[in-house]
C-alpha cells in the first residue's frame, strides 16, 4: 500500500503542480513550478527549488525591468537618436526605460506607448508662400500661396506689392508671387513759359556778343 502511493505521488504530483495556478506575485518555470518574481531592476538568475527560493540578479548598465517578472533577461534602453528627431528627456535606469522628447523643428511621425519613436523636421515653405500654421512637436508647418498683389521671396511672409502710384512714382517691372513690383521716377515736365524766357535770354545774349563784334 505505501508503496503504491509513493508511485502515485512520483508520477501524479507534477501533473497536478504544472495544472495548478501561480499566484500573482509569482511565475511559472519552464519545468511547470511557481516561483516568487523578482523585484523592479532586476530578473531571475536561477529559478527556485523545493528548498531554495528564487535567486535574481541586477539589470546591467543599457538595460531595465520596470515591473516584477519572472523574465531571465532585462529590457534594452530606448535609444533617442538625433537622427530621429529626438532627444533624451529623461536617462534609462535599471527600473526605467529611456524617456525621449522631439528636438525642436520637428514633428511626431510615429507615436506609441504614450511615446513618440520617430520624429520628421518641418516643412519648409517654399517662395510664393507664406506659413499659415506653424509647426509643432505634434503638426507639420501648414504653408499657403500668396494671394494676387502679394510676394514672399523667402517663405515666410506675404507683402503686398509696392503701390508705385502713392509714390508719386510710375512701374517699371510688374511684381511676382516671389517678387515686388518695380517703381521708377517720374521724368521731369517742363514748363513752357520758362523755356519761352530762356530761349529769349539766349537770343538776347546772342544779340549783345554780335553787335560788339560789328
Amino acid at each position: 500500500m505505501r508503496a503504491t502511493l509513493y508511485f502515485y505521488a512520483v508520477v501524479f504530483y507534477p501533473f497536478l503542480s504544472i495544472g495548478s495556478t501561480c499566484d500573482p506575485s509569482e511565475y511559472r518555470t519552464a519545468l511547470g513550478e511557481c516561483c516568487p518574481m523578482c523585484n523592479v531592476g532586476t530578473v531571475v538568475h536561477r529559478d527556485c527549488t523545493g528548498y531554495m527560493s528564487t535567486t535574481c540578479k541586477p539589470c546591467p548598465p543599457g538595460t531595465f525591468m520596470s515591473q516584477p517578472n519572472g523574465l531571465h533577461r532585462c529590457f534594452t534602453c530606448k535609444n533617442c537618436a538625433k537622427s530621429q528627431g529626438l532627444y533624451i528627456q529623461s536617462k534609462c535606469t535599471t527600473i526605467k526605460d529611456t524617456v525621449c522628447d522631439v528636438l525642436d523643428g520637428y514633428y511626431c511621425i510615429d507615436y506609441s506607448d504614450s511615446q513618440c519613436r520617430r520624429a520628421q523636421i518641418h516643412r519648409v515653405c517654399r517662395p510664393g508662400q507664406e506659413t499659415k500654421t506653424p509647426g509643432t512637436k505634434a503638426s507639420d508647418t501648414e504653408c499657403v500661396d500668396c494671394a494676387h498683389g502679394f510676394y514672399s521671396p523667402s517663405g515666410l511672409n506675404c507683402t503686398k506689392w509696392r503701390d508705385c502710384a502713392a509714390r508719386n512714382e510710375i512701374l517699371k517691372e510688374c511684381g511676382s508671387p516671389v517678387k515686388d513690383v518695380t517703381c521708377e521716377q517720374k521724368p521731369k515736365e517742363r514748363n513752357g513759359l520758362v523755356d519761352l524766357i530762356l530761349t529769349t535770354l539766349e537770343d538776347f545774349y546772342r544779340f549783345l556778343l554780335g553787335s560788339e563784334s560789328q
